[in-house]
């Protein structure tokens, strides 16, 4: 499959303008700088409102000032590129280490690993709060319920590069993958709007109900458990309709395979959670 192609919109070029040489300013960065503003934005907010970390309509201590903001999102923004791409590299494109090592600093033709970019972010979440003696589960909370804006914008940066498509299908909104791809390549489902839907939008609600409505913050590490469950079974729904990255493992895509752990680790979460009292500061 190859990692970057163009848009599947008539006329849409997924490049914003041109700077020089191979460098450019495309609508794939644009999406990553809008996730981690507006993810940032609402970790901000979650850290400022203190009914949320609060029972029976008393307030509670977040884990943290929200002047940690700044630098969480510096330390995040870091997690998410060098941990998104060494992770496409070693989960998915092994074979670049020796046949094309300068592939892996050309980062503008796309590949990006959600795996890798969570593992950095969650190094970026460890490494704040033992500096700053904070909570690394509750940091984590408070972090959580923001990280499905960046899965929507950066599903949505996958549908205009043309990458990361479905499998073959010829249904009513189906589209032709890669989008330079002449009329007798098969039509395709557009399993990047399915992501950005179920890992964006609906884990997004999902996890605002459950801070507000059920005050999950207020037990570490449900909330967190909530966004790895959620994360893991709709990108594993999402796979059976999703032309595979790489070479199957045991039957199971290379999606599969690496979400499985997710979902079970935060079911463990969850029910680690559910038998703790709840932490009201």
């Amino acid at each position: 499959m190859s990692d970057f192609n163009c848009s599947p919109i008539p006329g849409f070029d997924p490049v914003i303008f041109h700077l020089f040489g191979p460098i450019s300013l495309r609508w794939y960065a644009l999406a990553y700088i809008a996730g981690l503003v507006l993810g940032a934005w609402v970790f901000h907010n979650i850290l400022r409102n203190k009914n949320l970390w609060g029972l029976n309509g008393k307030k509670g201590t977040p884990p943290a000032p929200p002047t940690i903001t700044e630098d969480l999102l510096f330390w995040c923004t870091l997690g998410v590129i060098l941990g998104g791409r060494l992770g496409f590299v070693l989960l998915y494109r092994t074979e670049w280490i020796w046949q094309d090592p300068a592939a892996i600093l050309r980062v503008w033709e796309g590949g990006m690993s959600f795996h890798g970019g969570a593992f950095g972010v969650l190094l970026a979440i460890i490494y704040i709060s033992l500096s700053r003696k904070l909570s690394v589960l509750r940091m984590a909370d408070a972090v959580a319920p923001a990280a499905p804006i960046g899965l929507f914008f950066g599903r949505l940066a996958n549908f205009i590069n043309g990458e990361l498509y479905g499998r073959s299908w010829d249904g009513a909104w189906a589209m032709r993958f890669p989008c330079d791809a002449n009329a007798a390549q098969p039509l395709r489902h557009p399993s990047q709007l399915y992501e950005a839907a179920l890992e964006g939008l609906v884990l997004f609600i999902i996890l605002r109900i459950a801070i507000t409505r059920f005050h999950t913050l207020t037990r570490p590490a449900m909330t967190t458990g909530l966004f790895m469950l959620g994360y893991g079974v709709f990108r594993t729904m999402v796979e059976f309709v999703r032309e595979p990255d790489a070479g199957l493992i045991f039957g199971l895509t290379r999606g599969m395979t690496y979400s499985v752990p997710m979902w079970l680790g935060g079911l463990a979460l969850i029910i680690w959670a559910a038998k703790k009292p709840p932490v009201v500061k």
